[in-house]
C-alpha cells in the first residue's frame, strides 16, 4: 500500500514538473503582463503565480480531464482580481505609476485584455469568469486597446521665442 502511494505521489510529482516546465513560462508572461511588471524585474508576478501553481498542484490529482492550464489560468485571474480589489477598491478606479505601456490600463482592463488578446479566451467565457455581461466585457477590452493605441499626449511644447502674457 505505501508503495503504491509513493509511486503514485512520484507519478504526480512528474506529471506537474512536465506541466510547469511547458506552462510555466507562459503563465509567468501572463503575470507579468496583469502586474505591468518589466519582464526582467517581476517580483509582484512572481508573487502571484506561486500560490497559482500551488493550488494547481494541490489539486492535480483532481482535474479528471480538465486542462491545468484552464485551470491554472483561471485561478491567475481570479487571483489578480481579488488582489486588485483589496489593493484598489473596485478594480477600474484606481492605476498604478510603473512604466510600460500596460501600466496606463486599469488593473481591470490589463485583465480583459490579456484574457482576450494574449490568452484568447472567448467574450463569454470572460464575463462568465468576471461575474460580468459580454458586452461590458467587449466595451472594457475596446476601451483598453483604444488607450494602447492611442496614448494621452503629453503638454504642448512651448513655443520658441514667443511672449508669456504676465498675469
Amino acid at each position: 500500500m505505501r508503495e503504491r502511494q509513493t509511486a503514485q505521489d512520484a507519478r504526480r510529482a512528474r506529471e506537474f514538473h512536465a506541466f510547469v516546465a511547458g506552462a510555466g513560462g507562459r503563465l509567468l508572461h501572463a503575470a507579468t503582463l496583469l502586474t505591468a511588471e518589466d519582464p526582467r524585474d517581476n517580483p509582484r508576478a512572481r508573487r502571484l503565480l506561486t500560490p497559482v501553481l500551488a493550488q494547481t498542484y494541490a489539486s492535480w490529482d483532481r482535474l479528471r480531464g480538465e486542462d491545468p492550464y484552464d485551470r491554472a489560468r483561471l485561478c491567475l485571474a481570479t487571483r489578480f482580481a481579488r488582489g486588485a480589489w483589496h489593493r484598489y477598491g473596485f478594480p477600474g478606479r484606481s492605476r498604478p505609476s510603473r512604466p510600460g505601456a500596460l501600466a496606463r490600463l486599469s488593473p481591470s482592463e490589463r485583465l480583459i485584455l490579456v484574457l482576450r488578446l494574449y490568452e484568447g479566451v472567448a467574450e463569454e467565457q470572460a464575463a462568465a469568469l468576471l461575474g460580468l455581461s459580454p458586452e461590458r466585457v467587449r466595451t472594457i477590452c475596446d476601451r483598453a486597446v483604444t488607450t494602447l493605441l492611442h496614448p494621452p499626449r503629453g503638454p504642448a511644447p512651448a513655443a520658441i521665442g514667443a511672449k508669456v502674457a504676465p498675469s
